[in-house]
């Protein structure tokens, strides 16, 4: 899924690069702005009949060039991004999985657009989603799950060494979490 609104982007990418710029944080500026701005989305999402999948898209897309336009590390910024999402959108149960697999997908597909480093974002992904999970009172294990299979989807379309680069990342024990990689990623060799 590509993102429509560019406004939107514009909006993440601009208030991430100078909440960076001012403090140096990319994890808290990332969490803050994205916090902020998808209060926002939900409220106009009634009003304007957006789909709420597409400004999280919007939002991480905004999120990931900002980062990369400040050569901040997309890593720390990627557990930004999932946790400001989390946070925002303040779901739970199934309706939170999906929402962290989404995010995941997209955040990997706009970190190879920009050429960055894609087992470290995976990483991050996972890292934030254990964080908001523990904050939300969610399973961390589902949480994590859900990050890595959403980001294998991801780095699966990418292609090249994407996919093999993505599962490295994540055969490892996370933020004391072991992330289970589900099918069809378990065993998958890279293309």
């Amino acid at each position: 899924m590509k993102t429509t609104n560019s406004g939107m982007i514009d909006t993440v990418r601009d208030g991430i690069v100078a909440a960076v710029k001012g403090s140096g944080d990319i994890v808290q500026a990332t969490v803050a702005t994205i916090t902020q701005t998808l209060a926002a989305a939900v409220k106009d999402a009634g009003e304007l009949g957006a789909s709420f999948a597409d400004s999280i898209a919007d939002i991480v897309s905004g999120s990931i060039h900002a980062a990369e336009h400040v050569g901040a590390d997309l890593g720390k910024a990627s557990k930004g991004i999932i946790v400001g999402v989390l946070l925002g959108a303040k779901h739970t149960g199934t309706q939170a999985m999906d929402t962290i697999s989404h995010t995941a997908r997209v955040a990997i597909r706009d970190t190879a657009e920009v050429g960055g480093e894609l087992g470290a974002v995976a990483t991050g992904l996972v890292e934030g989603s254990i964080e908001a999970a523990r904050k939300l009172g969610i399973s961390v294990e589902e949480a994590a799950s859900a990050a890595a299979h959403g980001a294998l989807e991801a780095a699966d379309k990418v292609g090249g060494t994407a996919l093999e680069t993505v599962r490295n990342a994540l055969t490892k024990t996370i933020s004391g979490v072991k992330v289970v990689l589900k099918e069809p990623f378990k065993d998958k060799p890279g293309k």
